[in-house]
């Protein structure tokens, strides 16, 4: 396929794309001395495949620019939430069960005893907590279960404990494990339809310019993508990783680090690492912090929540290390993450840092030193920039660091934490470069990094002969765009390894 008058930096050129790898790239207009290579390769290609784009296709000047990665997705979790209530825009707990009572009623069946859901609740900054009153007296005998933005915390109804298990429980608000456990029950949709709509949700990533995600699904999720690529959801590629429960499962089966599962007859699937979950979350005023949180004082956990101690941290680090599985360790509070690198330390061993949100300033060259990614939300840092004024005062130069992190040498990769914030990469990017999607000030522009710099921590490959052909056409140059342009960034196509997965061409 030859991908005619296109721009990546300057003047049109035509690139060449032969077996999924961009072949050549020469100045518009240009004669090739491989054409009739080309077009044997495409009528090979054509039938082994039968499902591979080829010949002319002209951009017309459009532009061409690396295909975008999301590092850290919930991705069934993400495809459920778009189908949800959404009720992030509730200033109180009294408005968000109003809002859910107003729902009920608009979807009709108000006797049926199905658990009704609602999503992306942030009650950091309300006036009033989340109590059993406020929702009973709201939505009835119905179960109801309402899901923090971050997922880290869960509100449940009387009619919701006592389907759940948690009768008698004073406010309806589990925190950590136990939300993790209800969000894993009220996400158990029928196999035949949660993979229509996951089809569905790939299909509106590609069209964002996404080539791939990593997938930390809090369940083993290795036979669900391989039934759902066997099945033809074959628009992205997919690096799977485990939790603590279900390492012990991947060691036996031989899972590594980077390696495509045998299982699957297809590269789109490669296996990542071993994620544990080591803190909480800011708004849920769980991440492990060295300060106190305001006003949590003679709390049970005025720090926040160590999960996972060291003492286990590491012994699981190394299991994980020994059969060739990198860690992946969640850390949003400083105490947290200094815990983390710790754990790196011991072990003499990189990895990944999932969040990294507030970190300590002498920590922040350690990632580069430990050789440790800094898995990082942009978006957050706007979710989030007022709670964490709130509660994390005099410290919030230090959130969401990522110039800090660059410039000390740290490898970055970007992502969502879908369907924490948005799954799109563009909106991502936004966030890093601009710091505020809004007509407020950006919040701490000091750490806000280059539109360069944020596509590299956002794909995988360069526009380059030699690379992976999995490439994003825009209309506009998105060096030029502004950050608030860049949240809208018209995506005419997205090809993967060569393949187009979205076109709008015109």
């Amino acid at each position: 396929m030859r991908l005619r008058n296109a721009r990546i930096t300057g003047e049109p050129v035509d690139v060449v794309v032969e077996g999924g790898v961009i072949a050549s790239i020469t100045p518009a207009g240009g004669s090739f001395a491989n054409d009739d290579a080309v077009r044997d390769n495409a009528a090979d290609d054509d039938a082994a495949h039968g499902d591979v784009d080829h010949g002319d296709v002209d951009l017309d000047g459009r532009w061409l620019t690396p295909g975008l990665w999301d590092n850290h997705v919930h991705f069934t979790q993400w495809t459920l939430s778009s189908r949800r209530v959404d009720i992030s825009g509730a200033g109180s707990a009294r408005e968000a069960a109003a809002m859910v009572a107003s729902a009920i009623a608009r979807a009709g069946d108000i006797t049926t005893r199905a658990p009704f859901i609602a999503v992306g609740f942030r009650d950091g900054l309300w006036p009033d907590a989340p109590n059993l009153a406020d929702l009973d007296l709201a939505v009835g005998s119905r179960p109801v279960v309402l899901v923090s933005a971050d997922i880290h915390a869960v509100w449940l109804n009387s009619a919701a404990l006592d389907l759940y298990g948690y009768r008698g429980h004073p406010t309806g608000l589990l925190r950590e494990d136990v939300a993790f456990d209800i969000a894993r029950r009220i996400d158990e949709v029928p196999t035949d339809v949660v993979d229509v709509w996951v089809r569905d949700a790939a299909a509106r990533a590609a069209a964002r310019g996404i080539v791939g995600i990593v997938d930390y699904e809090m369940t083993w999720n290795v036979d669900n993508w391989v039934r759902r690529v066997a099945a033809g959801t074959t628009s992205l590629r997919v690096d799977l990783s485990v939790y603590t429960e279900h390492l012990d499962r991947a060691i036996a089966l031989g899972l590594r680090t980077g390696a495509p599962f045998a299982a699957a007859d297809t590269d789109l699937l490669t296996f990542g690492g071993f994620k544990v979950i080591t803190d909480g979350s800011l708004n849920t005023r769980t991440a492990y912090c060295v300060d106190e949180y305001p006003g949590l004082a003679g709390h049970d956990h005025p720090h926040g929540l160590l999960t996972v101690p060291q003492h286990d941290l590491v012994p699981l680090m190394r299991r994980a290390a020994a059969a060739g599985i990198a860690p992946s360790v969640h850390a949003i509070g400083d105490r947290a993450n200094a815990l983390a690198l710790d754990a790196f330390e011991t072990l003499g061993i990189g990895g990944r840092i999932e969040h990294a949100q507030l970190l300590s300033d002498g920590d922040i060259s350690r990632f580069a030193r430990l050789g440790v990614t800094a898995s990082v939300q942009p978006e957050h840092a706007l979710d989030d920039r007022d709670v964490a004024e709130k509660y994390w005062p005099g410290r919030t130069g230090r959130a969401f660091a990522l110039r800090s992190l660059l410039d000390a040498g740290a490898q970055l990769a970007l992502g969502s934490d879908a369907p924490v914030a948005p799954l799109d990469p563009w909106v991502t990017m936004a966030a890093a470069v601009g710091r505020t999607r809004d007509d407020r000030e950006p919040w701490h522009p000091e750490q806000a990094i280059s539109l360069d710099e944020a596509m590299r921590a956002s794909s995988r490959t360069t526009v380059a002969p030699g690379q992976r052909a999995d490439l994003v056409v825009t209309e506009v140059d998105p060096r030029g765009a502004s950050a608030s342009d860049l949240r809208t960034m018209p995506v005419a196509a997205t090809l993967l390894g060569g393949r187009f997965t979205h076109t709008d061409l015109r």
